[in-house]
């Protein structure tokens, strides 16, 4: 997904900066902004799960860590539904710019927060050798996923005008907050995603590693159709209803998939090694 620079705001809940007044013997102490205790416990958790490129986290770390991302609210990040921008608008931009914040950004993983006004579209695309949580925070959306049939066919098929390669539709649904957290990995769990806002959402993100065209970890776009549409074509792996697959194109980066980062204004991560949650 590309992203750059952008002005826009979202917003964030105020952070209370009161101060209070004291006794005089009292030594005065800088007023902190509290990280929630969810957060830091995700940071950890995920600091812990992740152990670098070319690896997909334990069963017992993925649970752990999608235990923790159920049971956070958008006031874990700095979010509330009263903010301006999660509120019902009767104008509906023809098309909607998606924004996000990082939160956290390291070679192993990356903690995102991605805003889609309503109709806002995050456009069909893969994630090259990662694993990948999101969780709903805010709003109601629709999210399409999909697989290979054939995860081991080359990458190189694709770059054939006239080849389309075959996918398994993963999901197909409407979601809206409070759910729990979804879980991708590199070659099952509905790799291949879509998201379009149905209203203004907050979508959080951890993705390990993060993308990364060094490393070979660059974004791919694509561009579905029925299965129908060649019905000449035959699969052997093709054993349910038609409508459970669909034929898979790369293209080039559609122009809704720019996206404009904002600065993150939330809780802060406390970043440091020997720190731990119970």
């Amino acid at each position: 997904m590309l992203m750059k620079q952008g002005e826009e705001k979202v917003g964030y809940v105020k952070r209370d900066i009161t101060k209070k007044r004291k006794p005089y013997h009292r030594v005065k102490k800088p007023l902190m902004f509290k990280t929630p205790r969810l957060l830091q416990k995700l940071f950890v958790s995920c600091r812990e799960t992740f152990k670098g490129p070319a690896t997909v986290p334990s069963p017992q770390d993925v649970n752990k860590l999608a235990h923790i991302l159920d049971n956070m609210k958008p006031e874990d990040v700095g979010l509330s539904k009263d903010l301006q921008f999660f509120k019902p608008s009767g104008i509906v931009k023809e098309n909607p710019r998606v924004t996000y914040s990082t939160i956290y950004q390291c070679d192993n993983f990356s903690l995102c927060i991605f805003f889609l006004p309503t109709n806002g579209v995050i456009p069909l695309h893969n994630h090259p050798g990662m694993t990948v949580f999101s969780k709903l925070l805010l709003g109601e959306m629709h999210i399409k996923s999909y697989d290979w049939v054939d995860p081991e066919v080359s990458h190189n098929m694709l770059h054939q005008p006239s080849q389309m390669r075959l996918a398994k539709l993963k999901a197909n649904n409407i979601y809206k907050a409070p759910c729990d957290a979804s879980v991708l990995y590199p070659k099952t769990g509905g790799n291949i995603h879509e998201f379009t806002a149905i209203t203004p959402c907050a979508v959080l993100d951890v993705i390990g590693p993060p993308y990364s065209k060094e490393d070979d970890r660059d974004c791919s776009y694509y561009k579905d159709h029925p299965y129908t549409d060649f019905p000449n074509i035959e699969i052997d792996e093709v054993k349910e209803e038609n409508d459970s697959y669909g034929w898979l194109e790369e293209i080039e980066m559609p122009q809704n998939s720019q996206m404009d980062r904002i600065e993150y204004m939330g809780p802060p991560i406390i970043d440091h090694k020997m720190y731990s949650i119970p």
